[in-house]
Formats: structure tokens, C-alpha cells, sequence
């Protein structure tokens, strides 16, 4: 690994203060190995950090308080902090300045990473109530990069290992989701998709099963006309433009029978179908990745968990996945783009001092 892999800026938004997202931001880079393949830039408060970390009790952990990106210091926490008055932190509580710091972390994080300042973002979670505003008014993280960022795509990824899940609708209601998906629609998201397995998980040829809206895939008709009118001549568009597309398959049977152990990525039509079986067989290692951004975002699988908030109880193994699986896009990312560019370094023999390592 490279020097410039290794440090790889990792900007954090801190979430929502009262949840459980300074916990485990903190423990995870309490290993100082984390600070060896990677420079993590929290955007937040060096007063809430102390305050939580007071309750963990890791008094060995020390910060370094920086005014911008261009500051952050090799091998240290990081923190740019966010807001310098006294802030009244309510473990476990749902507060209006929780939600209002959660924005401005976001914001400010995002607007360095437009800058070029940052590699990498990962959020910590939010409350989708208590942050909504004029200036956010969307359902989720996922919404507000496609916008913040000026794209017309993204695609809400749960990664665990070689798990990989992808949500069509993502924060949709449940009574929107037929209405919402059309041929086009979905054909778009399995290209966004493939496309994302092959750049962003250094998969040459991925193969995707596209789940069915209707129990048992509509039994023809029977129980809705969804997936032979709509899902069916999607994956047959994208076969036809030579994606290894296959489907579509009744979610139940499809988990149940562990089918999805022979793809390389799943796309579920609305958010539970997705979700459900996702957290049961990744709960505490899973990672919720935007696909489709021009900037790489990830986040822990997982809310603010009030409940745990402040009685150092959480843990932290799914926002340290995020952190690795961010590094590691980054990496990918880097090498796609090389090889797409110049197609002949992949098949180039290697020298002398190659052959010597």
C-alpha cells in the first residue's frame, strides 16, 4: 500500500450528539492503528468529544484541534470544530440543537470534500425528524448528497463482506413504491449498480439478481401485474446491453435458500425488503454505502440507537467497517480509473525490480 493510499483524508459529520455516533467515532480511533491507514478529520466538537470521552473513560486519547483540512495532522484525530459555544448534550434525547449541529457537520463536511480538501466522508448517524429544516428538508442522507452534490443518481448499497445489497427506492413509503418504479427507472439503477461493483469493488463482470416487488413474482399475473410488466422487461433491456443481470426472484425464497451467495450484488425493490434480511445476517458489520456520488460516502448500517447513548455500551465495529470499506473504494476507484484509461497497464509485463519483490 502506498503513502498516499495510507493517508487518505477521511472526513466524519458527527450526527446527532445525543445518539451514540462521538461513542463510536471515538472508539473506533481510540486503535491507534486506524490512525496508521488513514487521516480522519472530525467535524464536530472538541467539547462533545471530551464529554464522551469522559464516559468511555479513554483518557489516553488525545485530539488535535484544527481550524481547516489543510491542517490535519499525521497519525492524530482530527477535529474541526463546528460551533464553540456551550452546548447542553442530552444523551439518549431527541433536541432541536442535535439536529441543527447534525446539519452543520454534514455541511461543512461535504463543502470541504467539494473543495478537494477530503478523500472520503463518513457520516454518523442522524434523526431523520429532529434535523429536518428549510435547508434539509429530504428523508435521509442518501437524498441530500444526490442533491447537495448536483447528480441525478445515487444508489443506497448495504455492503457486508461479499454481501451487497442495493435499494431501488430506498426512503420511499411503502404505498409510492410500484408508482415509482418503471422500466426505465430500474434499468437505470441496475446500470448504476454494475457499474459501481465494477469501480468501486474491482469486480470486472458483476452478476446481479433483481428481486420481485409481489410475493412469488406476481405468480404470473395472479398477484400483480408489476413484475412481468415492469421488472421483467428491465432485466431483459439490461441482458440485451450485456449486463450479467438475472431475475426476478421472490425475496423469500431467494434469502431463504441463500441464493444470494451465487451474485455480486442484489437489488431489492423497496427499503425493508432489503433491509430486513441485510441487519439479519450483518447486524453489527454492516455498511451503508452511497453508490452513484462523485465523492465516496459511507456510513455505519445502524440509527442513534438512543438508548445506548452515553453508557458506553455501543458498538463501534460497523463505523469502523465504514471507515475500511471507504479506504478501499478509494483504492478501487483509483485503480479502475487508471486501467480505463490506459487499458494496456493491465496486461503489461512487469520488470526487474517487479520480479525482485
Amino acid at each position: 500500500m502506498s503513502e498516499k493510499e495510507i493517508k487518505a483524508k477521511i472526513g466524519i459529520s458527527h450526527g446527532d450528539i445525543n445518539g451514540i455516533g462521538y461513542e463510536i467515532i471515538l472508539k473506533t480511533f481510540a486503535d491507534s492503528r486506524m490512525l496508521e491507514m488513514c487521516t480522519p478529520i472530525l467535524y464536530g466538537s472538541a467539547k462533545i468529544a471530551t464529554y464522551y470521552k469522559k464516559a468511555m473513560a479513554v483518557s489516553d486519547f488525545i485530539f488535535n484541534p484544527i481550524k481547516s483540512a489543510e491542517q490535519a495532522g499525521n497519525k492524530k484525530f482530527n477535529i474541526i470544530s463546528i460551533n464553540n459555544e456551550e452546548i447542553k448534550i442530552e444523551p439518549g434525547k431527541s433536541t432541536s440543537i442535535a439536529g441543527e449541529l447534525a446539519f452543520a457537520s454534514l455541511e461543512a463536511a461535504i463543502t470541504d470534500v467539494q473543495k478537494g480538501l477530503l478523500d472520503a466522508l463518513v457520516t454518523a448517524p442522524i434523526n431523520k425528524k429532529n434535523i429536518q429544516s428549510p435547508s434539509f428538508d429530504f428523508p435521509g442522507h442518501t437524498e441530500y448528497l444526490q442533491k447537495r452534490l448536483n447528480t441525478d443518481d445515487s444508489l443506497m448499497i448495504m455492503v457486508c463482506n461479499k454481501l451487497r445489497i442495493g435499494i431501488l427506492t430506498s426512503h420511499l413509503a411503502l404505498q409510492d413504491v410500484p408508482k415509482a418504479i418503471t422500466v426505465d427507472f430500474l434499468l437505470k439503477k441496475i446500470k448504476t449498480m454494475s457499474h459501481s461493483l465494477q469501480r468501486d469493488f474491482a469486480i470486472h463482470r458483476p452478476k446481479i439478481a433483481v428481486l420481485a416487488l409481489n410475493p412469488h413474482a406476481g405468480d404470473g399475473g395472479v398477484i400483480g401485474k408489476e413484475d412481468m410488466n415492469v421488472v421483467e422487461p428491465a432485466i431483459k433491456k439490461a441482458q440485451e446491453q450485456g449486463l450479467l443481470v438475472h431475475g426476478p426472484y421472490p425475496a423469500d425464497g431467494f434469502f431463504g435458500s441463500q441464493e444470494y451467495a451465487k451474485f455480486d450484488g442484489v437489488l431489492a425493490m423497496y427499503h425493508d425488503q432489503g433491509l430486513i434480511p441485510f441487519k439479519l445476517l450483518s447486524f453489527k458489520e454492516g455498511v451503508n454505502f452511497t453508490a452513484g456520488l462523485p465523492i465516496v460516502r459511507t456510513s455505519p448500517s445502524h440509527g442513534t440507537a438512543y438508548e445506548l447513548a452515553g453508557k458506553d455500551k455501543a458498538s463501534s465495529e460497523s463505523f469502523r467497517q465504514a471507515v475500511y470499506l471507504a479506504c478501499d473504494i478509494l483504492n478501487n476507484r483509483k485503480m479502475y480509473d487508471e486501467i480505463t484509461k490506459d487499458p494496456l497497464k493491465i496486461s503489461q509485463p512487469r520488470n526487474e525490480k517487479d520480479e525482485d519483490i
